[in-house]
């Protein structure tokens, strides 16, 4: 079956249950997903429910699609994203955004927990992404190239638009929110990287590492659609703390999501 038909089919399923006119998608990390509680008039959409959509397998992600208006547009919110570490391929990962795009979204926006590799940053800070490095030894574009998704070789010049990275930049001037701005890394998990690792990050350019966020990217630019990428720095990388654990990453999260849903709100509406 191609891309095209399963496509058809999640999106015909996806109108039967009275999801229409998306303009923006969100893509929630981790301990972020409650945003998506703040939804109005909610459509909620388990993934199991729907025609060859994956299922999260990570603690502290929902597994559900909502859609409904935040910030006064429509927006199709994935709480609980899919992650090449899961065993995923690329394509199955990155399948979310196709449906989006499939269902005219003209905009997306990702978030995500991550790790600071730039050593000015602290746990808590949220990061603008303003570039990325794939370093997860795969792409979700390799393999046959439809050509009404894309071109087979799309330019990744501005894969996070940078209007958009003005408007979130002038919204957390205004609130006083000192908002950092890097180049977030992928590397695949599911372990954390090593210190040499973290090294080798710092050294070509990257302030921030994770493990996701860059296939949907990828994809995202390939469809064509406009990308705001915002990270929360939970834990210093490798090496610059102690250890690396989980717990903390959610426990940071917690720590600053008021702040952090509040500016992806007030940035939603401005754009």
């Amino acid at each position: 079956m191609t891309l095209t038909n399963k496509l058809q089919d999640t999106v015909q399923f996806m109108k039967d249950k009275g999801v229409a006119d998306v303009e923006f998608g969100l893509i929630l990390g981790s301990g972020l997903g409650e945003l998506a509680e703040e939804i109005e008039n909610a459509i909620v959409i388990p993934y199991d429910e729907i025609p060859h959509f994956p299922v999260s397998t990570v603690v502290g992600h929902a597994g559900q699609l909502v859609y409904g208006t935040l910030s006064g547009k429509k927006v199709l919110a994935l709480q609980g994203r899919f992650h090449y570490y899961e065993g995923h391929s690329m394509q199955t990962v990155t399948y979310p955004v196709r449906v989006m795009k499939a269902l005219e979204a003209h905009s997306v926006i990702v978030t995500n927990a991550c790790g600071g590799v730039n050593t000015t940053f602290t746990p808590g800070d949220l990061m603008l992404i303003t570039d990325q490095i794939n370093f997860m030894g795969d792409n979700p574009l390799i393999g046959a190239n439809e050509e009404e998704m894309g071109p087979r070789f799309p330019d990744m010049s501005e894969a996070y638009t940078l209007s958009y990275r003005e408007v979130a930049k002038k919204i957390a001037e205004d609130k006083g929110l000192h908002l950092k701005e890097g180049v977030y890394m992928g590397f695949s998990g599911p372990t954390y990287e090593t210190p040499a690792e973290i090294r080798f990050a710092r050294t070509i350019g990257a302030d921030a590492v994770g493990m996701s966020t860059v296939p949907e990217v990828i994809v995202a630019a390939h469809s064509g659609l406009k990308v705001l990428g915002i990270s929360c720095i939970t834990n210093l990388a490798a090496g610059m703390q102690k250890n690396l654990n989980h717990a903390e990453v959610v426990e940071t999260t917690e720590r600053v999501k008021v702040e952090f849903k509040s500016l992806v709100k007030e940035t939603l509406a401005a754009l």
